[in-house]
């Protein structure tokens, strides 16, 4: 019998994760699968495990290979494979029981290419939400593309996903052999599909681990893992810029936000810090001028440190980063025309004359603006909010409040309670009808203009009003 979908699991000397990867393979609700187990060259207890598995259950097949790297042993169990579907899973990861039946079943009934989802991180037996797969899966959708939403940029994972067999062999894609194998074929499967399912729900538990002679985390500052990460980076930017060119400033922009902080930490922990610093800027010579120009300030800094191999001052600010986690300050500076910077070290030091544009924070400002409360006091609503400018510690010194229905534009009289509060009295008879009204609001600091919506609370949705119906003792339903 032809199974429904083939799994691929590579495994070397992972003794101490492998019965927990498998034994949830063996429990999903999808009972109709394979398990490809490519041994690459294991020296510890790991194929006794496998093997043990095998005896078990005949969905588990062994095969065997030098040791020759994750991807090379994808390939050989690719080459395995006879399901219809095909998924891919790390044997020191776990896969959650419903996972492959709600990503096959997404994609039979909607005929995508690939169906992906939600990632979270197992850490000391806990589950955490992935950083790395962060703001991707927060808006499931069916049969879309990393060209609409693209936001899959992010998803540069192969083992959160299952791929329709058909599609994978018409694309002929294939793992190169190295560390970061996996990234440049899930950028081509992203691009080459012709649609592809985001589904919501946690598909897959990647661990963290922190210790071990293999540990990723302990290798990543290497150079040669470094340069490893950099050869993936190349090849995903050359087929980017061949067939989705409009995709690569967002692939900038993530390395400058996920990958470059290896750099940063090979440089921070390096004696000798040339080997490093050659590399990094092999690095920044790959990525645009646009994303280095429009990285965030602080980034822009680091880089400006790392360019001109300030190494003793990079570790500075990478230290003032880690020491306010809680978020940087950005402040006005100037008398006549105000410019606004990040608050770091080194703005305007003699000595190293970093230009005023490395700290521009500008396009980082961003206005904070939310209804905390709206209580009925038997003749109008009071409304009880906060606004202010996202890492500016300075009262906004004046505010504007409007209730907006698409058509009128209704001011309301405001009044400042503390340092960021505001409280506005909304009377329904002005208002008339029931339509639904949105809260505007207008702040000004020191020549600085933003105008916005108000939220619902910390991360609600965007606060809306509808006036109530009258009764016989008057406006009575609270909002």
């Amino acid at each position: 019998m032809i199974p429904l979908l083939s799994v691929v699991v590579p495994f070397q000397d992972v003794e101490a994760y492998i019965t927990e990867c498998l034994k949830s393979l063996a429990a999903q609700t999808l009972e109709d699968i394979e398990v490809i187990l490519v041994d690459d060259g294991s020296e510890d207890g790991s194929r006794r495990v496998a093997e043990d598995f095998a005896a078990r259950d005949e969905r588990f097949v062994i095969v065997t290979q030098r040791n020759l790297g994750p991807g090379p042993a994808r390939n050989a169990g690719i080459r395995h494979a006879r399901g219809t579907y095909l998924a891919f899973a790390d044997s020191d990861d776990v896969v959650p029981p419903n996972a492959y039946e709600l990503l096959v079943g997404s994609l039979a009934e909607t005929a995508s290419d690939l169906a992906c989802g939600a990632v979270g991180r197992l850490v000391d037996g806990r589950l955490e939400e992935s950083t790395l797969h962060e703001k991707v899966f927060r808006r499931p959708q069916l049969c879309t593309h990393i060209t609409d939403k693209q936001v899959l940029i992010r998803d540069r994972t192969v083992w959160n996903k299952v791929y329709r067999r058909s599609f994978w062999e018409r694309c002929g894609l294939a793992f190169p052999a190295g560390i970061y194998e996996d990234v440049p074929v899930a950028m081509q499967a992203h691009v080459l599909a012709t649609s592809v399912d985001m589904v919501g729900e946690v598909v897959y538990h990647w661990r963290r681990r922190e210790s071990g002679a293999t540990s990723i985390t302990q290798r990543r500052t290497e150079p040669d893992n470094l340069y490893e990460r950099l050869a993936a980076i190349r090849a995903v930017r050359a087929f980017l810029d061949e067939r989705a060119p409009d995709l690569l400033d967002g692939f900038d922009a993530l390395v400058l936000e996920k990958d470059i902080l290896f750099l940063f930490q090979a440089l921070e922990g390096c004696d000798d810090c040339e080997p490093v610093l050659k590399l990094a800027h092999a690095w920044l010579a790959e990525l645009s001028v646009r994303a280095l120009a429009t990285a965030p300030s602080l980034r822009r800094l680091e880089l400006h440190l790392v360019k001109r191999g300030l190494v003793r001052e990079l570790r500075k600010v990478r230290a003032f980063r880690r020491a306010r986690e809680g978020g940087t300050r950005i402040v006005p500076r100037g008398r006549r025309i105000t410019n606004w910077y990040g608050d770091y070290p080194f703005f305007r030091n003699r000595r190293l004359r970093i230009p005023d544009e490395v700290f521009d924070a500008r396009d980082e400002l961003k206005l904070v603006a939310k209804v905390d409360a709206c209580e009925w006091t038997g003749r109008e609503y009071l409304l009880r909010g906060h606004v202010s400018f996202h890492r500016v510690d300075k009262k906004v010194s004046r505010v504007g409040l409007w209730l907006c229905d698409g058509r009128r534009r209704v001011p309301l009289e405001v009044r400042r309670s503390g340092r960021y509060g505001v409280v506005a009295a909304i009377d329904p008879r002005k208002l008339g009808g029931g339509r639904n009204w949105k809260l505007q609001v207008r702040a000004e600091l020191r020549g600085l203009v933003m105008t916005g919506w108000c939220r619902d609370g910390d991360t609600g949705p965007t606060w809306r009003f509808s006036v109530p119906g009258r009764s016989r003792t008057g406006m009575e339903t609270t909002q």
